[in-house]
């Protein structure tokens, strides 16, 4: 990567996430998840927050998605795919993540 290395890349996005600037995080975090040694899941969760954040809905159901793929007991990542599905109107889908979220965490 030419513009430096994969964490350092990663800093620049929470830097941009934490200054409300999710667009541009997404932008940093699109290069970093398409390394070899930047799908870490750390990576995966902001651009995905920063794909929400910035309402890009399909793009962050998908990032969600993965989320829950890579850990299916996740119940954050339940409750974060529910919300995204939510804002896109798509409520009955978002009754099922929000009941596996709420048994997840008991």
């Amino acid at each position: 990567m030419d513009d430096g290395t994969t964490l350092d890349v990663f800093r620049q996005a929470q830097v941009c996430f934490d200054a409300d600037q999710p667009a541009e995080a997404v932008r940093l975090l699109d290069q970093v998840v398409g390394q070899p040694d930047g799908a870490t899941t750390a990576a995966l969760e902001l651009r995905a927050r920063a794909l929400f954040a910035s309402a890009q809905l399909s793009r962050a159901e998908q990032a969600f998605r993965e989320l829950v793929e890579r850990a299916p007991d996740d119940a954050w990542c339940r409750t974060a795919l529910a919300r995204t599905l939510e804002r896109q109107g798509r409520g009955l889908e978002a009754a099922g993540q929000w009941r596996i979220a709420g048994a997840l965490t008991g």
